[in-house]
């Protein structure tokens, strides 16, 4: 796998960086929680396994936002570099968790648990997300990179799978509010489930971090001469 070699910032702009990457990350979470109140309340009454799937994914986000906040408040960088491994494992127990829910409630609705209903609701919330998570997720990528956090990359990846999901969700609930298509909702819960075991993988094994030498420049190097220990 190639990366993408980057100047190693200052510790002026490694302090940027290092707010910049705060304000993102609550900035995530303060989205993702109204999203996730929003897609679980709306999926319970419309009885949507792809709109609940979404919501969890939300709560997930918070959580995996929590671990890269709880990383970046250690004044320190050995500190901070040494909670990266632990960041990644819960952004990756996250989606394994999220995968497992949504796919067996997935099988329940096509084997006949229950059709979803329409849900307007849940149409608006999807269609904002796709508008709102691509960009949270750019500026997260490009500073997580520059900073070589892979904890930040992980995190900007999930906020970028939510902004996927959101497209998915917005096609599933369409083809049910307009031509009836139940089936639809299930399908894309499951489609849910597999990129969230594709993306919890990549964040266990640490393939997230684009900076030279990859996860192991980010969490298992000796901090160099000249940086704080």
């Amino acid at each position: 796998m190639a990366y993408r070699i980057t100047p190693r910032p200052n510790d002026e702009r490694r302090a940027v960086l290092t707010r910049r990457i705060r304000l993102l990350v609550a900035a995530t979470m303060a989205y993702n929680a109204v999203e996730a109140v929003v897609a679980i309340t709306a999926g319970a009454l419309a009885s949507s396994t792809a709109l609940i799937g979404f919501g969890l994914d939300s709560v997930i986000e918070v959580s995996s936002a929590a671990a890269v906040a709880w990383q970046f408040s250690a004044r320190d960088a050995a500190v901070r570099q040494s909670r990266e491994r632990r960041a990644l494992r819960v952004i990756a127990v996250s989606f394994f968790a999220l995968a497992a829910y949504v796919s067996i409630d997935a099988v329940r609705s096509l084997l006949g648990a229950g059709e979803a209903d329409p849900s307007l609701p849940g149409i608006v919330l999807a269609a904002l997300s796709v508008v709102i998570m691509p960009g949270l997720s750019l500026a997260q990528r490009r500073t997580g990179r520059e900073l070589s956090s892979a904890s930040a990359v992980a995190d900007s990846k999930q906020t970028l799978l939510c902004s996927y999901l959101s497209a998915a969700l917005l096609a599933g609930l369409l083809a049910n509010a307009l031509l009836g298509w139940a089936w639809a909702d299930p399908l894309v819960a499951l489609l849910i489930a597999a990129v969230a075991v594709k993306e919890g993988r990549e964040a266990w094994r640490g393939d997230a971090c684009c900076a030279p030498g990859g996860v192991a420049a980010a969490v298992g190097a000796e901090p160099e001469a000249g940086e704080d220990a």
